[in-house]
C-alpha cells in the first residue's frame, strides 16, 4: 500500500495513509422559490438561550418545601444577578392519566451515529440530525426515565441482573406518571423502545435483552471462533476509519450519553437516565475531553445520570477469584496484590461517580439490590422547582459559569447544580483571534470534540533520568471537511505536556498543509502527526487541539502519560509500539528511537490492521545482563484469540548491544497480517534475559479487519 507523505522531518512527520472505505454520497436537492408578486412585510425573529435549573428546596427535617413563589428565589451567575424568565413547580402524582407513548428519542440513534463516525462536516450533521419539536406542556406531570444498558461493558450475568431488576420495577413500582424508554450501547446507540407508559410495551422491550447480550467476556474456546470470524467479516463492511479510533476506549459510550442528553434538551423539565454498566475501564486511550463534553451536555439539557454498577457486591480475594489465574510471587503475601485489585475496581467506578456527581444524580455501587436506584429516581423527580433565565454574559468562550440559587427565607436548604459550561463558537474571526481561540481551546476544561482526534505516547530511555516520549496525533480523513473546489487542506495542531503541578514541560505547534491532489481522496486516509518531548520519570498529562481552518471544525484529546522509573524492574523494557508502515527518514543521529537505518516506523494509533499489511512490534531492552562481554536476550510473540493461542513466533536472540548510547538491545519483530483471520487478538511479548534469569510479558491488543 503506497504512502503519501507531506513535509517529512527527523523528529516530526506528517503522513497520510490510504485505506479502503465505503463512502455514501448524499445528493442535496434545492427547490426553486418563485418570486412573489408583492413584497411581503418584513418578519423579525429573535431567540434567547434559556438556562433551565431544577431546584429542590428542603426544610430542616429534609422535607420538600412547597408553595414558594418566583419572588422567593434569586439566581446569580458568577456573582451577577440574573432575571428569572420562567418559573414553575413540577409535582408528579402517581394518579396521573396513563400515556401510551411519546416519540421523543426519534433522533437519538442518528445523533449518536453521527457523533461516533463523524463522517461529514458539522454543518451537514446539524441539518441531518434536527432536534424534534416537542411540547413540554403535554409532558408536564410526567417522569421521563431512560433505562440505558451498556452491554459492551457487562458480562452476560451482569446483563441478566440488570434486566431482572428493571422488570421488577416495571411490574411492581412503575406508575401511570412514568414514561420509560429502553436503549442499549454496544458498538453504537440502539433505542429499543421510545418513551412509553404502557407496562406491556416496556416489558416487551426488556424481554429482547438477555444474558446473551453481554459482550465483555472474551471468547474462551476455539469452537466459537468461526461464528465470530463471520461476524467480524460482516462488520468490516461498515467499519470506517473514524470508528477505529474508538475501538479501545470509552468514547462511544460517552457520545451515546451526549446524544441522549441533546435529544432530550428541548424538554425543559427534569429527565433521568438510569445507566446500567459494569464500569468504564480506562485503557490509556480515553479522551477526558469527551467525558466533560458528555457531562456538560447532560447539565445543559437538565438530565441527571444515575449509574448502577451491575457487578454488585464484590469480594476481593487475595489469590484472585475463580475468573482468573491464581496469584504468584511476593505480591500475594505482601498485600500488594489485593491493593491492586481495589485500585482496578475504584478506577472502573471513578467515571461513573463523576457522571453522577456532576449531573445531579447518584451512583450505586456495591449492592445486589438495584431497586434503590429506581426509588431514588422517582423520589428526586416527584417535586421540584424549575427556574429558567437567560445569561447576561453573551460571550461564547466555553468557560465554566458558576450558578448560585438562593431562597430568601431562613432555615431552607437548596439542592441545585453548581453551574454549566458556556458554548463556544467559531465565528468570523481574524487570524489573531483564531490563534487566541486555539489557545483557549487548549486551556478550556470543556473543549470542542467535533473533529475526532486520537493521541498516544510512549517512553524510551535516553539515560538514567531522561526519557524520550514520542507523541503521535491521528485524525481520520473522512472526518475532515473538504470545501468544493479546494485542492489543499490546512490543519492547525496545538498541544502541550504538563507535569503533576500543571506546569508546562513541552509544547507542539504545527500547521499541516496537505498538498494538492490529496484532498480528493482524503476520505480514504488518516492524517498522522508525530512529535516528541524529553521528560524525567513521573506522571504527566498531554492535551492536543486540532482545527481544520476552512470550516473551523475542532477536536481535542487529553490523556495522562506515565513515564516509569526503570531502577528495580528487570528486564527493563520500553513501551511497545505497534506499527504497520515505515516511512523514509533522513539518516543521522536522532533521539527518536523509531528512526533508524534511514527509515521511520509509523505508529498505528488505532491498533486496527489489515490482512494485507505487515505488523511490526518495536521495543527496547535496557541494561541486559552481560556474560563474556555479550548479553543473551530473547524475545518471541504469542498471539491469543480470547484464551486460545493461535500463533507463536520463534524466539529472536540478541547477543550484542544495538544502541550503546542507551545500553539497549533493540527488537523489531515482524508478522504478516494474513496470518490472522478477522477478529480481536492479544499479542503477548515474551522477553527473557537468559543470563539474569528474568522475564517480562507485556501485552498489546489489536484488531484484524
Amino acid at each position: 500500500m503506497k504512502n503519501i507523505c507531506v513535509n517529512p522531518r527527523i523528529v516530526k512527520s506528517i503522513c497520510v495513509y490510504p485505506r479502503l472505505v465505503q463512502i455514501a454520497l448524499a445528493a442535496v436537492l434545492s427547490a426553486a422559490i418563485p418570486a412573489a408578486a408583492q413584497q411581503p412585510p418584513p418578519l423579525f425573529r429573535s431567540g434567547r438561550d434559556l438556562i433551565s435549573i431544577d431546584v429542590i428546596v428542603r426544610d430542616r427535617d429534609g422535607n420538600v418545601v412547597r408553595g414558594l413563589t418566583q419572588a422567593d428565589f434569586e439566581i446569580r451567575e458568577d456573582g451577577r444577578p440574573q432575571e428569572m424568565l420562567t418559573f414553575s413547580f413540577q409535582e408528579v402524582t402517581d394518579s396521573a392519566t396513563p400515556v401510551a407513548s411519546a416519540e421523543l428519542l426519534a433522533t437519538a440513534e442518528a445523533r449518536a451515529l453521527e457523533e461516533a463516525r463523524r463522517a461529514s462536516p458539522a454543518s451537514q450533521s446539524a441539518a441531518a440530525v434536527e432536534p424534534p419539536r416537542l411540547s413540554s406542556d403535554a409532558l408536564a406531570g410526567r417522569r421521563l426515565i431512560v433505562l440505558l444498558f451498556d452491554v459492551s461493558s457487562m458480562q452476560p450475568e451482569d446483563v441478566q441482573r440488570a434486566v431482572d431488576s428493571a422488570r421488577k420495577y416495571v411490574d411492581e413500582r412503575m406508575t401511570p406518571a412514568d414514561l420509560v424508554a429502553v436503549a442499549t450501547i454496544g458498538s453504537m446507540l440502539d433505542v429499543l423502545l421510545d418513551f412509553s407508559g404502557d407496562r406491556a410495551r416496556v416489558a416487551g422491550a426488556l424481554a429482547t435483552l438477555a444474558y446473551t447480550e453481554g459482550t465483555a467476556t472474551p471468547p474462551v474456546s476455539a469452537e466459537t471462533a468461526a461464528a465470530e470470524e463471520e461476524a467480524a467479516a460482516a462488520e468490516e463492511a461498515t467499519t470506517t476509519d473514524s470508528a477505529e479510533l474508538d475501538m479501545f476506549n470509552n468514547d462511544v459510550r460517552l457520545r451515546a450519553l451526549k446524544a441522549l442528553a441533546e435529544t432530550l434538551a428541548p424538554i425543559e423539565q427534569k429527565k433521568a437516565i438510569i445507566y446500567f454498566s459494569a464500569g468504564m475501564q480506562r485503557s490509556g486511550q480515553d479522551n477526558q475531553v469527551e467525558l466533560r463534553a458528555a457531562t456538560n451536555a447532560a447539565v445543559r439539557a437538565n438530565v441527571a445520570l444515575y449509574p448502577v454498577d451491575t457487578r454488585g457486591l464484590q469480594a476481593v480475594v487475595p489469590g484472585g477469584d475463580a475468573r482468573q489465574a491464581s496469584g504468584r510471587g511476593p505480591a500475594m503475601f505482601s498485600g500488594r496484590g489485593v491493593a491492586q485489585q481495589f485500585e482496578r475496581l475504584d478506577a472502573s467506578a471513578d467515571t461513573l461517580s463523576s457522571l453522577a456527581g456532576n449531573t445531579g444524580g447518584r451512583a450505586f455501587f456495591d449492592t445486589n439490590d438495584f431497586g434503590e436506584a429506581f426509588a431514588r429516581v422517582q423520589r428526586d423527580m416527584s417535586a421540584y422547582y424549575l427556574l429558567g433565565y437567560s445569561s447576561t454574559n453573551a460571550q461564547k468562550d466555553g468557560r465554566f459559569r458558576r450558578v448560585q440559587v438562593r431562597v430568601k427565607r431562613d432555615g431552607l436548604r437548596v439542592e441545585a447544580r453548581a453551574g454549566y459550561y458556556a458554548a463556544r463558537d467559531f465565528a468570523h474571526t481574524s487570524r489573531g483571534d483564531r490563534e487566541t481561540q486555539l489557545q483557549e481551546q487548549l486551556f478550556a476544561d470543556v473543549s470542542a470534540t467535533d473533529l475526532p482526534v486520537l493521541v498516544t505516547g510512549g517512553w524510551f530511555r535516553l539515560s538514567a533520568d531522561k526519557y524520550y516520549v514520542p507523541i503521535s496525533v491521528a485524525v481520520p480523513g473522512s472526518a475532515v471537511p473538504v470545501a468544493p473546489g479546494k485542492t489543499t487542506v490546512t490543519l492547525d495542531v496545538l498541544g502541550f505536556v504538563r507535569d503533576e503541578q500543571g506546569r508546562p514541560v513541552g509544547r507542539m505547534r504545527e500547521t499541516l498543509r496537505l498538498p494538492a491532489g490529496t484532498a480528493a481522496t482524503l476520505a480514504g486516509k488518516q492524517v498522522l502527526y508525530q512529535s516528541g518531548v524529553t521528560l524525567p520519570p513521573g506522571r504527566f498529562g498531554v492535551k492536543v487541539v486540532v482545527r481544520e481552518n476552512e470550516s473551523g471544525l475542532t477536536g481535542s484529546f487529553e490523556a495522562p502519560i506515565l513515564v516509569p522509573e526503570l531502577k528495580s524492574a528487570a528486564p527493563r523494557l520500553s513501551s511497545v509500539v505497534l506499527s504497520t508502515q515505515v516511512h523514509p527518514a533522513a539518516r543521522g543521529r536522532s533521539d527518536n528511537p523509531l528512526i533508524g537505518d534511514g527509515v521511520q516506523l509509523l505508529p498505528n494509533l488505532t491498533h486496527v490492521v489489515g490482512r494485507d499489511q505487515k505488523i511490526f512490534f518495536y521495543f527496547e531492552v535496557y541494561d541486559p545482563s552481560i556474560e563474556a562481554a555479550a548479553p543473551e536476550v530473547r524475545a518471541s510473540l504469542a498471539f491469543y484469540r480470547g484464551k486460545v493461542k493461535v500463533l507463536e513466533t520463534p524466539a529472536v536472540e540478541r547477543t550484542a548491544i544495538d544502541r550503546p548510547d542507551r545500553n539497549a538491545a533493540v527488537f523489531r519483530l515482524e508478522v504478516p497480517g494474513d496470518a490472522f483471520k478477522p477478529g480481536l487478538y492479544t499479542c503477548q511479548i515474551n522477553v527473557i534475559d537468559a543470563i539474569a534469569g528474568k522475564f517480562a510479558f507485556p501485552r498489546v491488543t489489536f484488531f484484524v479487519r
